[in-house]
């Protein structure tokens, strides 16, 4: 019985730690790590802003006005209408929008779109492109500061991505703040250590040079989780822009929220079961930069680590109960650490008390995640429902 007690410490261990070992070391940062200082500016890139867009003819008028208030003239706003069957064509014209219409039905997913957008971006004399989802609207810094990230000479630069509950469900609330915590505090953590801060999928930023070296191939569920992989690869690494923020809401049903997760959670599946080995593969060849992105694809969804440290806290070994309560306290460090850089700091801390709910409604989303891992890519609108005619904040954070 003790054997089978301590190998089942010892699975629950070796599958927390990757996490566990991430947040300590990007939560730390966060919190306590040196901003990066600002170069000397060069040149300024010309800019596009490429919009994919499918069926979002509620959200993307006030998204494209949202970006020429932002750019001021300093960068084209192109909308790439993929698949619509809709009036999202007109309404991005009708709001001041350069458009292209891509209709072909066997290029189903975002990262077509992104792809044919960037090719006709860079024929028309872009130097750089600027992605921003049509369902979204952006800080009135956003397109100066990322021209001004760029001119310093980064090839790659994500905005701080803030997902929005547009509600009071507890849920959806809980969403919001681990969006937070996946998006803001790992990436600038990531930032203040001098590592590539990851792509988000919504306000990054590419140059011309970067998409010649490394072509956006990328047509998975999670194109930018795996064109940054490709990135890493080859030596290349994303600046993040915290002052700068692009704002977008979270799935407004309960069938939305779970269509949503299991998209996000299936496609990291996806993505690790094909590079955590190559990557592996990179760091015996003594490439030490490539260990921070190993341990974030090979950690547990927070919820499924917080579950399985709570059944190792429970087992009668007292190594088994230090390890899952410093881990556990790790955890609760990353989560307070988001909460913080958020709205409504005390309220939020009063939402943790209904977590269990909520990682129990992760589990049952397991089937969905699993179908989501091997399924590919295509486009599937979160209906945000009348959350979207709520005004999103356009201040910098």
């Amino acid at each position: 019985m003790a054997t089978l007690l301590t190998v089942l410490a010892g699975l629950l261990t070796a599958i927390t730690l990757p996490l566990v070992l991430e947040l300590l070391t990007v939560t730390s940062l966060f919190l306590f790590g040196p901003r990066r200082q600002r170069r000397a500016a060069g040149p300024v890139p010309r800019l596009t802003v490429v919009v994919p867009a499918h069926n979002e003819e509620g959200s993307i008028e006030d998204c494209v006005r949202s970006l020429l208030d932002s750019g001021r003239g300093m960068a084209r706003v192109l909308v790439v209408a993929h698949n619509c069957g809709d009036a999202t064509a007109q309404r991005a014209a009708h709001a001041g929008a350069e458009l292209l219409v891509f209709n072909d039905i066997a290029a189903r997913g975002k990262g077509h779109a992104l792809r044919y957008g960037f090719k006709r971006a860079l024929e028309g004399g872009a130097e750089a492109v600027l992605v921003v989802d049509a369902d979204s609207i952006v800080s009135e810094n956003l397109i100066p500061e990322v021209l001004r990230t760029l001119s310093e000479g980064a090839a790659a630069a994500q905005c701080r991505y803030e997902m929005h509950s547009g509600g009071d469900r507890a849920r959806s609330r809980l969403a919001a703040l681990a969006f937070r915590a996946f998006t803001y505090v790992r990436s600038a953590g990531r930032e203040r250590m001098g590592l590539s801060a990851g792509i988000s999928g919504n306000g990054f930023a590419l140059t011309a040079r970067l998409l010649e070296k490394v072509p956006y191939d990328a047509l998975s569920v999670v194109e930018d989780l795996e064109y940054h992989i490709h990135m890493v690869m080859v030596g290349e690494s994303v600046r993040f822009i915290e002052n700068a923020v692009v704002s977008s809401y979270c799935a407004s049903s309960s069938s939305g929220e779970a269509s949503q997760q299991a998209r996000w959670q299936g496609g990291r599946l996806w993505v690790a079961r094909k590079w955590l080995l190559p990557l592996i593969g990179g760091i015996a060849r003594g490439r030490l930069q490539l260990i921070e992105p190993v341990l974030d694809l090979a950690g547990l969804p927070m919820a499924f680590a917080v579950a399985a440290l709570g059944a190792e806290f429970f087992i009668p070994l007292p190594w088994a109960h230090l390890y899952a309560l410093v881990a556990l306290g790790v955890l609760a460090c990353h989560v307070i650490a988001a909460a913080w850089a958020g709205p409504d700091f005390a309220g939020t801390l009063l939402l943790l008390a209904t977590a269990p709910f909520y990682i129990l409604w992760k589990f049952r989303l397991m089937p969905k995640l699993l179908k989501a891992s091997s399924t590919r890519a295509t486009w599937v609108r979160t209906d945000r429902g009348s959350s979207i005619s709520t005004p999103l904040r356009r201040d910098a954070a």
